[in-house]
């Protein structure tokens, strides 16, 4: 008789533990636990790929600058109606995050309370360190992942010297360097510590060349960044079918408001350009040409809160020369479209750090906005080849990388 395999448990970190899109994850992982909800909105619910965490396996902890239990945060967020949050009150009122790292001069609008009194950057880096030990210990998990869920951080300019190497960055690490951001100090803990990291903020973290070189060498799944859930999936799905049929975009107008902390953050113009740099690329990859009245707005408007909407409005030219438009608008809720993705993600890393991936995991593209790739490759952004090659690595375990050596090689047999 063969005994079974006992189901993979997995631990997820989450740097802004205490935000709405974590808290919803929280949540949502204990109402499927109690057989209260379907599987609706994961995307790999059906998937019966062998190494990924079962969902009622998973345990979340991690940082927030707020010290509030995950209960009273997740009704502060207003994401969850007040008998949802009931079911699982009890739960989500046993954990508090650990105190982060943060640094006013990345994310102006959010100030929690400060972390512990450390006073360098390596001294900050140990301490993310023990708490990732700790939560390893005390849950028991067999794996970690860490998710990077905190505020926008305002924009880096990752071409810097300091960046481009481990011992470049390590040598700014000792020297306190300020163009570090706490972004890129969690990445570090997590990739020095051989723990997956996935970052679905447009902050820069493990997308600067030290850390994508750090993450390689360490054999450490890495994916980002910025999750790719409302105005942007949209896009993503749109411009190929305007491509596939020769409709010419003109201009495409796009509006956000929402109202939640993340808003808030991005209020701040230092922040909200980061957030922009990751959505301003997309259209011109897929539709091979620039669009010279591609116009991105977001708004803080607080009454939303988490319930963000979407306006778009395409003008385009198609034969004999004739203008159309098309206008969306996606009302969503923000957090509710985001968990999903992020336990996936958490998922999905952990499966590939078993497969023995290390560096930039390109297949998870998919979710992001702004996919990180290697070698200076250019990312595809067109949903459907995207998820063609997602699943293609999830069913097969082999990804762009993997094939581009296989074809390489062959191409060397042949020639000798």
């Amino acid at each position: 008789m063969v005994s079974q395999m006992p189901a993979r448990r997995l631990g997820v970190a989450i740097v802004g533990l205490g935000g709405a899109v974590a808290t919803t994850a929280a949540a949502g992982l204990e109402m499927i636990r109690r057989g209260a909800v379907d599987l609706s909105g994961l995307p790999l619910a059906e998937s019966t790929q062998a190494g990924l965490a079962p969902y009622q396996n998973i345990a979340l902890a991690g940082w927030d600058l707020y010290p509030d239990d995950l209960a009273s945060a997740c009704r502060q967020h207003g994401v969850l109606a007040p008998a949802e949050l009931d079911l699982v009150r009890t739960e989500l009122e046993s954990v508090r995050p650990w105190p982060a790292i943060g640094n006013v001069k990345f994310c102006r609008n959010v100030a929690g309370r400060e972390g512990a009194n450390l006073t360098s950057m390596r001294d900050q880096i140990d301490s993310l360190k023990d708490d990732l030990k700790r939560f390893k210990a005390d849950s028991g998990v067999d794996s970690l992942v860490v998710v990077h869920l905190a505020s926008t951080e305002r924009l880096v300019d990752i071409t810097l010297p300091q960046f481009a190497t481990p011992e470049a960055f390590e040598m700014a690490l000792d020297a306190n360097d300020d163009e570090i951001g706490p972004a890129m100090l969690y990445a570090y803990a997590a990739i020095t510590s051989g723990i997956p990291y996935g970052n679905f903020t447009p902050s820069v973290s493990a997308d600067i060349p030290a850390l994508k070189e750090l993450a390689r060498r360490n054999g450490v799944p890495i994916a980002g960044k910025d999750g790719k859930t409302g105005q942007t999936l949209v896009k993503t799905v749109i411009a190929p079918a305007l491509r596939g049929r020769a409709l010419h975009v003109d201009g495409w107008y796009s509006t956000n408001i929402l109202g939640n902390r993340d808003g808030l953050a991005l209020d701040d113009p230092s922040s909200l350009a980061s957030k922009l740099d990751t959505k301003g690329s997309v259209l011109d990859s897929i539709l091979g040409y620039k669009v010279e009245n591609h116009k991105v707005f977001i708004h803080y408007y607080p009454p939303r809160g988490d319930d963000k909407e979407a306006w778009d409005n395409i003008d385009f030219t198609g034969f004999l020369g004739h203008r159309m438009q098309m206008k969306i608008n996606f009302l969503c809720k923000d957090s509710i479209l985001a968990a999903p993705l992020v336990i996936e993600i958490a998922r999905c890393l952990d499966l590939a750090k078993q497969r023995g991936h290390g560096g930039v995991l390109e297949e998870l593209g998919v979710f992001f906005k702004a996919p990180q790739m290697t070698n200076g490759a250019e990312p595809e952004h067109a949903w459907p080849e995207q998820e063609r090659q997602f699943r293609d690595w999830l069913d097969n375990g082999t990804g762009r990388a993997e094939k581009s050596l296989k074809a390489a090689a062959a191409s060397l047999a042949d020639v000798g």
